[in-house]
């Protein structure tokens, strides 16, 4: 499946289907995998330090009787490591809420073929893989993704979305006063007043969703899944974010951001930086149209 060797850590009970399916997928006579198996949620969280594994596979049934808590906890504990859960068709309701929890994704029971467990394990691996690229791509200051990072992660996305017929919504933001604030109170007040636009966007957009700072004073942030409609709703939720932290800023004034937002779909023949250079561009038309009906008052 991949020349690269993976350390797989197994917490199942009952039958063993997942551990007959590893086997399968890594016969003994290849070495693409190095599997450890435990059989108790209480040996699996000192395992996981011992072995550091690059894919966990967690059965449901073994975390009883708050499946929830077990599989935050899980992931707290080794939040680097893609979770990959599996239970019963009965609980299927019940490990699609551990994806809220940190799960990365989730097997039933009774379908856990060869074919579907090698295409969960390939995406781990592709997961992690891209995380320790994107970890080099983020910003020092915000910790946002910069515009490498997202135009990494946002191709991906844009990949993933058409082969899955769904959609995506970009918002462009431009920090305007940033420039007046570092002249007026200095670069600390700048670089604080960053980090809230950073925090305003975290606050209006999903944990799923990526973030970046792709400029010194500008924001870029992509929804995945987000219909049109909901682009003036994002436009108010953000514009409530800000007036909302401005009554908290004291003497360093409002934060003023211009937004231009875009909205994806399959049948939309750009690609990601296509997309990007669009909505950016709205920016900018924002300001032309601006200063031509300055004009006209005058």
């Amino acid at each position: 499946m991949t020349d690269k060797k993976l350390r797989v850590l197994l917490a199942e009970g009952g039958n063993g289907e997942a551990a007959q399916s590893l086997r399968a997928l890594f016969p003994e006579t290849r070495a693409e995998a190095w599997t450890s198996t435990v059989s108790t949620i209480n040996t699996l969280l000192p395992t996981v330090n011992v072995v550091n594994p690059e894919v966990l596979l967690l059965d449901l049934a073994l975390t009883q009787p708050d499946p929830l808590d077990c599989i935050r906890r899980v992931h707290r504990s080794a939040p680097g490591v893609p979770l990959i859960v599996f239970a019963d068709l009965a609980d299927k309701e019940q490990a699609a809420l551990c994806l809220r929890e940190g799960a990365m994704d989730y097997l039933l029971k009774g379908f856990m073929d060869t074919r579907t467990l090698g295409r969960v394990v390939r995406s781990a691996l592709e997961r992690n893989t891209l995380k320790g690229l994107t970890d080099l791509l983020r910003d020092p200051l915000t910790g946002l993704y910069i515009r490498d990072g997202l135009l990494t992660l946002g191709s991906r996305a844009m990949e993933t979305t058409r082969n899955a017929d769904g959609t995506l919504v970009l918002l462009c933001a431009l920090f305007e006063n940033l420039h007046a604030l570092r002249d007026a109170f200095g670069p600390g007040a700048a670089e604080r007043s960053l980090c809230e636009v950073a925090e305003i966007l975290a606050e209006s957009f999903r944990r799923t969703d990526l973030i970046a700072r792709i400029g010194e004073a500008q924001f870029a942030a992509l929804a995945v899944d987000a219909v049109e409609p909901s682009l003036p709703v994002l436009r108010q939720r953000i514009e409530r974010h800000i007036g909302l932290r401005n009554q908290e800023r004291g003497p360093w004034g409002p934060l003023d951001l211009r937004i231009s937002v875009g909205f994806w779909s399959p049948q939309d023949p750009r690609y990601f930086p296509e997309l990007l250079d669009a909505v950016e561009a709205g920016l900018r038309n924002d300001v032309r149209a601006l200063e031509a009906y300055a004009v006209i008052q005058e």
